[in-house]
């Protein structure tokens, strides 16, 4: 009886629920585009039950090829209950344009509710194939892939983000998938943004409901103007697609097929800085930052050391420039700066803090200035420049050597001093001597003499031999350029060789390194550094094809192994390659 009871309540609340709900009558299409020789479908679906009476729009623009086909679901979820009863039609439109559906009605509880027009575009026939329920098609027509940007026209050195989007329609099911062909970003400076996961969003594409993923994203800085394309992505997708007919049971019967996919090209034209107003010191920063100058400590004794920071901080191209210099008086010895960066990359930019660390150590005791810096950037929101000064700073020395100046230069007067006993530097004149006899022996015929006397006849072919071997080595010009080479290669790598093991620190100076031996080499500024850039210069400096295509597959492997795994060998193996490629192209300039 108890159990009779529950199921009575229960039943009730179910109906209670459904009832309780507003009835609306909604209608739905499959696209909101196709061709004039296209079909689609479109769902009318009432939420409550006891609907009757149903009354489809006129399809005058339309031929009816299937339906209705009648259908009702209803299920209780955690508590909430859903119903739905719907009517489908497959309709085929007679002409194109730009075509409205009417409304259905329907009748529920005494009242006639009707649901909102829908608007299609019909454009020109297309092709169809021969079977339309050919998987290949079906795929074709339910999956693509988009390359989505922020910004189509950012300024030279502005940061925007490309997201490549994988849009798939509900009938279709993804079983598997990988990128066989990675982007390519010329003329651009980028960063992979790190996403947590992949989750399943809901959204449009031409005017479609759709199922997205995110499976891609990455931050754009472009380094130079003119129109710029991003190459497209290419992925391997395995896809589950209905294959019209139904098994015994009713349910439909899929086909898995394997299939790649391609986004479409896009251009990207960045604008060039405004000339107007443009600061002498300006180098290049794009974005929103702060600037500081701050000393670690003012007040020191001779030889100790004290910090001076410069530090910019905000949201823009951290990493594409350089930091004003500080000037330090000649008193202050001033060593070569330490780059300090922590940055976040993001979808909204680079954003954080970059920092030269300048170490001074004083020489004499005294107060001195170090004059202020100023720091100028661009920001692209409000398309106007700023210059920002840091304030003076002051070190106090307490101890240390007196700087000896000229100050009484031009005083006539002599003041008379007492002598300072400091150490063995000053001794009073002595009045009295004392004599020692001095034993010696004869130097002729002395061991020393005969030493002497056999020395020119030793160091002559010696001489004579260190002087061939000088000039044969200064005469092999091939192995002279093959040794200033390799000190050259090991200068610029050393930082990449510091960071094997860990792949995105390795690859960031490895590509560091390679951009620094050509500004250094070739005297061709960050901005300017793109592959056909170089691969121009190189030619015009008459490098063989073969070291040039070799240098510019470093820099696409440097690229393209950040979005891939990497071993620690095949790192190693890069390393000499750069290594190498940097030898043979410092014999040829």
């Amino acid at each position: 009886m108890k159990l009779k009871f529950y199921i009575s309540i229960i039943i009730t609340l179910l109906t209670v629920s459904v009832v309780a709900q507003e009835a609306e009558l909604t209608a739905k299409v499959s696209k909101n585009k196709l061709g004039v020789n296209q079909r689609l479908r479109i769902e009318f679906s009432i939420n409550k039950q006891g609907g009757d009476h149903f009354s489809p729009p006129d399809f005058k623009n339309f031929k009816v090829v299937g339906g209705p086909s009648q259908s009702v679901s209803q299920s209780w979820i955690n508590g909430k209950v859903s119903f739905s009863q719907s009517y489908t039609y497959i309709i085929q439109p007679k002409r194109k344009g730009e075509v409205n559906i009417g409304a259905a009605s329907i009748k529920i509880g005494g009242k006639t509710i009707k649901s909102k027009p829908i608007k299609v575009i019909v454009l020109d026939a297309v092709e169809l194939p021969k079977n339309p329920n050919d998987p290949n098609y079906i795929a074709q027509q339910n999956i693509h892939l988009v390359a989505e940007i922020s910004k189509s026209r950012p300024y030279v050195g502005e940061g925007i983000y490309v997201e490549y989007r994988l849009y798939v329609s509900e009938n279709i099911n993804v079983y598997d998938y990988g990128v066989s062909e990675a982007p390519k970003y010329s003329g651009f400076w980028n960063q992979d943004i790190k996403m947590n996961g992949f989750p399943v969003k809901m959204g449009k594409y031409n005017g479609e409901d759709y199922r997205y993923v995110v499976m891609q994203k990455a931050l754009l800085i472009p380094t130079k103007t003119g129109n710029l394309v991003l190459d497209p992505m290419k992925m391997d997708i395995v896809i589950g697609v209905p294959t019209g007919r139904a098994d015994f049971f009713g349910n439909v019967i899929t086909r898995n097929i394997r299939k790649e996919f391609s986004s479409a090209k896009k251009v990207i034209r960045p604008k060039s800085l405004p000339l107007e107003g443009k600061p002498e010191n300006f180098t290049g920063a794009v974005g929103d930052f702060n600037f500081a100058v701050t000393l670690s400590k003012d007040i020191l004794k001779s030889n100790e050391s004290s910090q001076i920071k410069v530090g910019v901080t905000g949201k823009g191209n951290l990493k594409l420039f350089e930091l004003p210099e500080v000037t330090t008086p000649v008193e202050l010895e001033k060593y070569q700066p330490e780059r300090k960066e922590k940055v976040r990359v993001s979808s909204s930019g680079i954003s954080g803090t970059v920092s030269d660390l300048y170490t001074v150590v004083p020489q004499y005791k005294g107060k001195y200035k170090i004059p202020n810096v100023t720091f100028s950037y661009f920001n692209p929101k409000e398309e106007k420049y700023y210059t920002l000064s840091s304030e003076d700073l002051y070190v106090d020395v307490i101890e240390g050597k007196e700087l000896i100046t000229n100050t009484d230069k031009f005083d006539n007067s002599v003041q008379k001093q007492t002598v300072k006993l400091t150490g063995k530097n000053f001794r009073y004149i002595q009045t009295k001597s004392s004599f020692e006899a001095l034993e010696k022996e004869d130097f002729f015929k002395s061991n020393l003499y005969y030493l002497l006397l056999l020395l020119p006849l030793i160091a002559i072919p010696v001489g004579v031999f260190i002087g061939k071997q000088n000039e044969a080595r200064s005469n092999d010009i091939v192995g002279n350029k093959l040794r200033k080479a390799n000190r050259l290669a090991k200068k610029y790598l050393s930082e990449a060789k510091k960071q094997l093991g860990n792949k995105e620190a390795f690859y960031e100076a490895l590509e560091r390194a390679l951009h620094n031996y050509l500004k250094a080499k070739l005297g061709i500024e960050t901005t300017d550094i793109s592959k056909e850039k170089i691969t121009q210069i190189l030619k015009d400096k008459n490098v063989d094809e073969t070291t040039k295509k070799q240098f510019i597959d470093v820099l696409k492997s440097s690229d393209f192994a950040r979005y891939t795994p990497i071993t620690d060998t095949e790192m190693e193996a890069e390393f000499d390659r750069a290594k190498e490629v940097i030898v043979q192209l410092d014999k040829q300039l």
